[in-house]
C-alpha cells in the first residue's frame, strides 16, 4: 500500500512515527517550506524521522498547486494521511489517492468541529470527548470516521498541553491498527451522526484577552484553556505592557470588598494575587512579557 504523508506539527510527527513503527512507512513525507522546530507555531521539523526509515521529503507552501499535485499524482499513492496541516484540501488533492485521505481531528466527531478545538473544550467544559480518524470530504471535518477513541476529562482541572497529549496518544494507538486494516482492504467508513454536530470558531487575540471583571473561575478556566500550545491568555500592565499568564491557582479565600477587579491586591517572590469580579483572587504562578513585579502592584486589564 502505497502512502503520503502531509503534515508539519506533533500530530504529523506522531503519525509518521508510528506508522513506521508499524511497518507502514510512507512512501513520500510532504511538508511545509519552513519545516524547523518552532515552539510558537507549533511546527515540528519531520525531515530527521524521514531520513531515519529513508523516506523522500517534498517541501512545499501550498499542497493544493499543480507542482505538488503534479509529483503526488506521480507515485499514484492509495492513501493520502493529512495529519497536522492547516490549509484545507482542493477536490483535485482529495481524488489522488485510490482509497481516500485519512485526515486526525482532536474531537470526537461530530461533536466540535473546525479550529481551535482543544481550547473550545475547555471553555466548553466538555467531559467526553474524543479523537477521531476521519476521510476528508469537501465539507470540513464532516467525512466518515475510520477510527475513534473516547475518553472522560475533568473540564475543572484539565489543561490545553494535557489534552494536547491525550490527543497525540490516540493518534499512536488508533492509527497502526487502522492501517493493517486498511491494507487488507477492510476500510471502515462510518457516516457521521446528523445529530450532535457543532463547530468550533479559531480563538482570536479577543478571545484570549482576560477580563477581569468576570468570575475567578472563569477567568482560571481561560488560562488553562489558552495554555500551550496555543499563544495563552494575556492582560496588560498599567505601561500598556502585554502580560502573557500561563499557570494560575484560584484562591477560595475572599479579597478586600473595596478591590476592584484586576487590581493586584499582594505580591510574593515568584507570585502576585489579582482580584477577581467575585470577591475571590486569581494567583498568578507563571508569566511571561516585558513587564516586572512592581509596575504590576496596581491595575491590570481593561477594567482598570
Amino acid at each position: 500500500m502505497k502512502i503520503v504523508l502531509l503534515g508539519s506539527d506533533k500530530f504529523s510527527q506522531a503519525a509518521l512515527v508510528s506508522t513506521c513503527a508499524a511497518g507502514h512507512a510512507p512512501e513520500l513525507v510532504v511538508t511545509d517550506t519552513q519545516n524547523s522546530e518552532n515552539v510558537a507555531t507549533q511546527s515540528v521539523n519531520l525531515e530527521s524521522v524521514a531520513r531515519r526509515y529513508s523516506i523522500p521529503v517534498l517541501q512545499t507552501e501550498d499542497a493544493n498547486s499543480v507542482e505538488t499535485i503534479r509529483h503526488l499524482a506521480a507515485i499514484q499513492p492509495d492513501l493520502i494521511m493529512v495529519m497536522g496541516w492547516s490549509q484545507k484540501c482542493s477536490s483535485a488533492f482529495l481524488a489522488l489517492p485510490k482509497i481516500g485521505c485519512l485526515g486526525f481531528h482532536p474531537s470526537a466527531l461530530p461533536r466540535l468541529r473546525g479550529r481551535s478545538v482543544i481550547p473550545w473544550t475547555i471553555l466548553l467544559k466538555e467531559k467526553d470527548i474524543g479523537s477521531s480518524l476521519f476521510w476528508l470530504s469537501e465539507e470540513i471535518c464532516a467525512g466518515p470516521i475510520a477510527a475513534q477513541a473516547r475518553y472522560a476529562v475533568d473540564p475543572e482541572t484539565i489543561t490545553a498541553g494535557e489534552l494536547h497529549d491525550r490527543a497525540l496518544r490516540a493518534i499512536t494507538g488508533l492509527l497502526p491498527p487502522l492501517l493493517d486494516q486498511i491494507s487488507v482492504g477492510n476500510v471502515p467508513r462510518e457516516p457521521q451522526p446528523q445529530t450532535g454536530a457543532s463547530t468550533c470558531q479559531k480563538l482570536t487575540q479577543k478571545d484570549r484577552q482576560i477580563s477581569w471583571s468576570l468570575p475567578a473561575r472563569d477567568i482560571e478556566r481561560l488560562i488553562r484553556a489558552a495554555a500551550a500550545p496555543s499563544p495563552g491568555a494575556f492582560t496588560v500592565d498599567p505601561n500598556g505592557n502585554k502580560l502573557t499568564i500561563t499557570k494560575v491557582q484560584r484562591l477560595e479565600c475572599r479579597t478586600d470588598p473595596r478591590s476592584r477587579p484586576g487590581q493586584v491586591v499582594a505580591a510574593g517572590e515568584n507570585t502576585f494575587d489579582v482580584a477577581c469580579a467575585d470577591n475571590q483572587c486569581i494567583r498568578v504562578l507563571d508569566w511571561a512579557g516585558g513587564c516586572s513585579l512592581p509596575p504590576l502592584l496596581s491595575q491590570l486589564g481593561p477594567d482598570r
